[in-house]
């Protein structure tokens, strides 16, 4: 069995996976905003499993990670500064873990499902936003630290990072709803003119051959999506032309499928 922690800024998804790829068991907790309570609930979650045996796993950080001394070093909007995530979930699972920045796992994981050739860039939109860059099935070792969310755009006369106005989070406080509480045509279409901001920026520097929508926003995809595209065709010229565009068939799940995909690439059986 594979483990597989999605840490988010609101929730954190905990799933015990087979050698197959197939959640087997999960449970999901809110993230306490103290590590040392993190720790805690993790631990707590685990306990809570059925599966008590991990080969290896992987923990998506939803910011930068220092890889080869396994720290979590940035949370985006967790207030957890170089912590040592790598160390202190192998405790707890008792089998090597492996981390990484959760955008980076979940366009591994969708990029699984498309074809090999295809030059992915996977955007999750939750309480923040995230980009991850895939060639041939594997994390753009050149983009693998990308933060395109942390872009700064003018917006109403000021440069602010793109996710201070366009995230899940930017939603809440701008519209008083949730993503999944909108159904206006309004709204939706200043959600997504909002978006295309960001988005035309990175499609002109990445030319990606598709693009992947997932996240707690990227999951209502199909109440926007005619908008945005609306918005990117404006754009569209021989030199920058927009990609397809696609939800992501995972979208709450993909960061945790990509766990096991790392971790299995590293730690399976086939190797």
């Amino acid at each position: 069995m594979f483990a597989g922690v999605d840490i988010g800024g609101s929730k954190t998804l905990v799933a015990a996976l087979n050698d197959n790829g197939v959640i087997a068991e999960k449970f999901r907790f809110k993230t306490p905003a103290d590590y040392s309570l993190f720790l805690k609930e993790l631990k707590q979650a685990v306990s809570t499993l059925k599966t008590t045996d991990f080969k290896a796993g992987c923990v998506a950080v939803p910011g930068k990670v220092d890889r080869k001394r396994g720290i979590g070093e940035y949370f985006g909007n967790l207030s957890w500064h170089n912590v040592p995530i790598q160390a202190d979930a192998e405790k707890i699972f008792q089998c090597p873990i492996l981390i990484e920045n959760d955008a980076n796992l979940g366009a591994l994981s969708e990029s699984m499902l498309r074809p090999k050739d295809k030059r992915l860039l996977y955007m999750t939109i939750s309480t923040g936003i995230g980009t991850g860059f895939i060639i041939n099935r594997t994390i753009d070792p050149e983009l693998a630290d990308s933060e395109g969310g942390q872009m700064v755009l003018e917006y109403h006369g000021k440069r602010v990072p793109w996710e201070d106005f366009a995230s899940g989070r930017a939603i809440v406080e701008r519209f008083g709803k949730k993503a999944k509480e909108i159904t206006d045509e309004k709204t939706w279409r200043r959600i997504a003119y909002d978006l295309s901001l960001g988005f035309f920026q990175i499609i002109a520097i990445a030319q990606p051959d598709i693009i992947v929508i997932g996240g707690g926003v990227g999951d209502y995809f199909d109440r926007f999506k005619p908008y945005l595209l609306e918005e990117l065709k404006r754009y569209n010229n021989p030199l920058v032309t927009i990609p397809e565009i696609q939800k992501a068939t995972r979208p709450e799940e993909a960061v945790i499928y990509g766990c096991y995909d790392l971790a299995h690439k590293h730690y399976g059986t086939d190797n």
